[in-house]
């Protein structure tokens, strides 16, 4: 884990080096999540990110996203449980501008466990073994208005497994509503 965050840091002082312009902002908006994996049977879980983004512009068609973000997934069961999860999200996402404020993203996100838990129908709290690091691939949208609002639509594709049995995955869209200083 150490690793991912003092590589992810340096990727990002290195291209603020060589960054034109630098904006700094707050983003926040609502998850759709979900578990991978085979013969799950679970429905999407509602809840919501918060937190800081950079934007590095690296010329007119290209800038680095680097954020920090609070963020809720899980799922719920088809017969009533409903599992919760708390991450610590960095996300780097690499943005190319198809023309004056819309963009296409794409980039890595390492996410910390800070909170899980397991509640079940009855109601009773049950104990699973979460991993605390995540890793996943977000491929997105966005679009950056003249004024410092911006709007992000993404889709966050777990590849590391958060629990070996049976082997499942975090997935999530994400809507998020920000501003850029």
């Amino acid at each position: 884990m150490k690793k991912v965050l003092i590589t992810a840091l340096f990727a990002i002082g290195l291209f603020s080096v060589n960054a034109q312009s630098v904006d700094f902002g707050l983003k926040a908006g609502v998850n759709f999540s979900t578990l991978r994996g085979e013969n799950l049977s679970v429905e999407s879980r509602t809840g919501f990110h918060v937190g800081a983004v950079a934007e590095f512009g690296l010329g007119d068609k290209f800038s680095l996203q680097p954020e920090l973000l609070y963020t809720q997934l899980g799922t719920k069961g088809e017969t009533g449980g409903d599992f919760k999860s708390e991450y610590i999200s960095l996300p780097v996402m690499a943005k190319y501008y198809v023309f004056q404020g819309l963009s296409l993203e794409v980039g890595p996100q390492a996410s910390l466990l800070i909170g899980d838990e397991f509640k079940l129908a009855d109601g009773s709290i049950a104990d699973v073994e979460i991993e605390d690091f995540d890793l996943g691939l977000n491929f997105g949208l966005g679009y950056n208005f003249d004024n410092g609002l911006f709007v992000q639509s993404r889709y966050t594709l777990g590849i590391t497994e958060v629990q070996e049995n049976p082997d499942v995955k975090n997935g999530a869209f994400q809507f998020s509503l920000g501003y850029l200083f």
